[in-house]
């Protein structure tokens, strides 16, 4: 299934926009994410990029567009099955261990339990917690959490995993292993869309990215194709969009 979907857009975004509290959002954004590429999704804070997520994944519902997530603008049960997701904020059971965590999130997907066992201890060794497997959630560190929050969204081998700050709260040698999980996701064909701000950590590991400011798109490239850091480059597309300049609904 994979190699089939790698021929087209793993998400196709067309004329999204979203209003909340009576104010708008999200203004006709439109995009292509290529199956088994890494796409980053850049902004600064209030820009629309957690907002865009969620509108992709049905949890808050647009109010003009389509989105289509492997040609299913339905989001049915198939295509969720598809999908790994990791919110910014990981409101986790934290009476349950690590492992108990990552069993109670592969059970949505009727995962056979010796398969799951496998999968289980696979990621606790990734993420680095196989030591601490059977220690209860309420006693992990910010960093440790994030890191059991990446495990679950990859529990049952997603074909796109959306991944909202996954850097936040870690040290560099987490962040490292963010690098070379994505890496290796991207490896298996694994489409994977991303937000963070820490833009040096990851410039190397993306194939396209997208930057929106004040809820617009106003930028979309590949990262091949830019001829400064890009760093200097999300810079200047900010001061060169900036409130005033861009169209107000």
């Amino acid at each position: 299934m994979k190699n089939m979907e790698i021929m087209s857009p793993a998400v196709l975004i067309e004329n999204l926009s979203k209003y909340l509290d009576g104010k708008q959002v999200l203004f006709d954004i439109n995009l292509s994410i290529w199956a088994g590429e890494v796409f980053w999704f850049l902004g600064p804070n209030g820009a629309g990029k957690t907002t865009t997520m969620k509108s992709i994944l049905g949890l808050i519902r647009p109010d003009n567009g389509a989105i289509h997530i492997f040609g299913d603008a339905t989001l049915s049960n198939e295509t969720k099955a598809k999908i790994g997701f990791m919110p910014e904020n990981t409101y986790l059971y934290k009476y349950l261990t690590g492992r108990e965590f990552l069993r109670f999130n592969g059970k949505f997907f009727h995962i056979p339990d010796i398969e799951l066992d496998e999968r289980m201890e696979e990621i606790l060794h990734k993420i680095g917690l196989e030591t601490a497997g059977d220690k209860l959630l309420a006693k992990y560190s910010k960093g440790m959490l994030q890191r059991i929050g990446l495990g679950q969204a990859i529990i049952n081998h997603p074909s796109i995993v959306f991944l909202d700050e996954p850097m936040s709260g870690l040290d560099p040698i987490g962040r490292k292993m963010v690098k070379d999980l994505i890496l290796e996701l991207k490896s298996k064909g694994t489409t994977v869309f991303f937000n963070t701000h820490i833009l040096s950590d990851v410039e190397s590991i993306c194939d396209s990215f997208a930057i929106i400011h004040q809820g617009h798109l106003i930028a979309s490239e590949s990262v091949k194709n830019l001829e400064k850091p890009l760093e200097e480059y999300f810079i200047e597309k900010i001061h060169e969009n900036t409130e005033g300049k861009l169209e107000v609904r």
